[in-house]
């Protein structure tokens, strides 16, 4: 496409592709961008005929994207961040003064423990700035971040494609959980912790975990009693039965105490795992977000003790984005 060609292309037409690739209905991608739904189904249409596909098909509830739709979401979002950047260039991004909103997604156990050093960041640093937050579950995180509903994200995500910047914020492990003066807790052997009833933390409801397939491996088995979506509706249901649970031993210390829960170690072997801090590249080029992005791993060092790193360069302002 040359520039007379390229002249031609309505930028808004980006805007609502992705605000409809977000909302998966016209009408509330219409309330986002406060216009009429009539005006999206315009839009949508133009859209077609630029990329010569149906791009979105209806549904009762809504559209669904066609593969040509999640092959371009990728490279629409990244073009939206680049203009907003070169776009807010004009206007330097000040923590001291801005007003802008930012949104983390993160499990709620990690929040729990690392929200309010950042809170307490950003109160003091960036008065006026206003935190949202989603709970994502690691399997969340890459997807959430690439589709911009979420700044940034914080989650135990193992394979971190180049197109992802990662950095771990500290080493998590799991401890067996229960309210305080359980009989497990002073006898914790493998054979009574199978022979518990059990709290598994699962969205979806479903009784099968991570725990489950190591103790598969050894050809043993336990009953979920129940399943929870969070891992604090985990610790207030310990806290009224004689339910046991693994948690993240971070949970545990910072939250034990408040619901009147204790642990102990694992009976079994459960492996350890890095909790990162995931931010696209992408976004880095915009300078409120790479600040955010060096406040919480400057927070999530602190609730975990471990020393401050070295701040990374901010980006340097341009005329015009790289590319």
């Amino acid at each position: 496409m040359n520039m007379a060609q390229l002249a031609t292309v309505d930028l808004n037409l980006l805007v609502l592709f992705e605000a409809v690739m977000a909302a998966r209905n016209v009408g509330r991608a219409a309330r986002q961008l406060n216009v009429t739904a009539s005006a999206v189904s315009h839009g949508l249409g133009r859209l077609r005929q630029l990329f010569a596909d149906p791009l979105f098909l209806r549904t009762p509830k809504g559209v669904v994207p066609t593969a040509r739709a999640n092959e371009l979401a990728p490279a629409v979002s990244d073009i939206l961040l680049r203009v907003g950047a070169v776009v807010a260039a004009g206007t330097p991004f000040d923590p001291r003064t801005s007003t802008r909103r930012f949104v983390l997604g993160m499990p709620d156990a990690t929040a729990v423990v690392h929200l309010p050093a950042l809170l307490a960041t950003t109160r003091q640093s960036a008065p006026f700035i206003d935190l949202g937050l989603r709970q994502l579950f690691p399997y969340e995180a890459l997807p959430e971040l690439e589709a911009r509903r979420v700044d940034l994200a914080v989650a135990a995500v193992d394979d971190v494609p180049a197109r992802f910047l990662a950095e771990t914020v500290e080493r998590e492990s799991f401890v067996i959980a229960a309210r305080r003066g359980h009989p497990f807790l002073s006898e914790p052997s493998l054979e009574r912790y199978c022979a518990a009833d059990h709290i598994l933390v699962s969205v979806s409801g479903d009784a099968r975990g991570f725990v489950d397939d190591a103790l598969r491996a050894t050809g043993l088995s336990r009953r979920v009693a129940l399943a929870v979506p969070s891992f604090m509706l985990a610790l207030a249901a310990l806290v009224q039965t004689d339910l046991i649970a693994a948690v993240p031993l971070s949970l545990a210390r910072s939250q034990g105490a408040r619901f009147g829960v204790e642990w102990v170690p694992t009976p079994l072997p459960i492996p350890t795992y890095d909790v990162k801090a995931l931010v696209t590249r992408a976004a880095m080029q915009d300078a409120g977000v790479a600040w955010l992005f060096e406040a919480l791993l400057a927070a999530t060092r602190t609730a975990t003790g471990l020393p401050p790193r070295k701040a990374r360069a901010q980006p340097r302002r341009r005329n015009r984005p790289t590319v």
